[in-house]
């Protein structure tokens, strides 16, 4: 069977996008584009952490994907924010919300159950000035 140049040209331009897709991935499952930051990003099964020093004037949502083999999270906060929102949400992998808090409140916090699996984790920040940091782990 004889395949048409118009074909030809279609399956390679498809051929070009996967390959494009699969290396624009990651081992980290980060799902962010054009940070307007540079966090630093731990995200390994079980446990994640970010964190940001010196952030200015920032408004951005960051999305990652995480993988918690567990029904439920331990979240530490200790962020310093001199300005602006900064709030942390978790999702579990059905997408229903278990966690969300703002970033400015320390100390160690607990999610509510969901489901193991690819949980989300969102940060969304609206003019934010100062350091973020927060640690999510499977609650044991």
């Amino acid at each position: 069977m004889k395949i048409d140049r118009m074909h030809q040209i279609a399956a390679s331009a498809l051929i070009v996008v996967v390959l494009a897709l699969g290396v624009g991935c990651s081992d980290n499952n980060t799902n962010v584009i054009n940070p307007a930051f540079q966090p630093e990003v731990t995200n390994n099964i079980d446990s994640f952490q970010f964190q940001a020093t010196n952030v200015t004037n920032v408004t951005q949502v960051l999305s990652y994907s995480w993988r918690n083999t567990g029904v439920q999270a331990n979240v530490d906060q200790s962020s310093s924010i001199t300005a602006g929102t900064a709030t942390l949400t978790l999702s579990d992998s059905t997408g229903s919300q278990v966690y969300t808090r703002n970033l400015t409140e320390g100390g160690s916090l607990a999610s509510a159950a969901g489901l193991a699996g690819a949980w989300t984790i969102r940060v969304t920040l609206t003019n934010v000035n100062g350091t973020l940091n927060f640690r999510v782990q499977k609650k044991t």
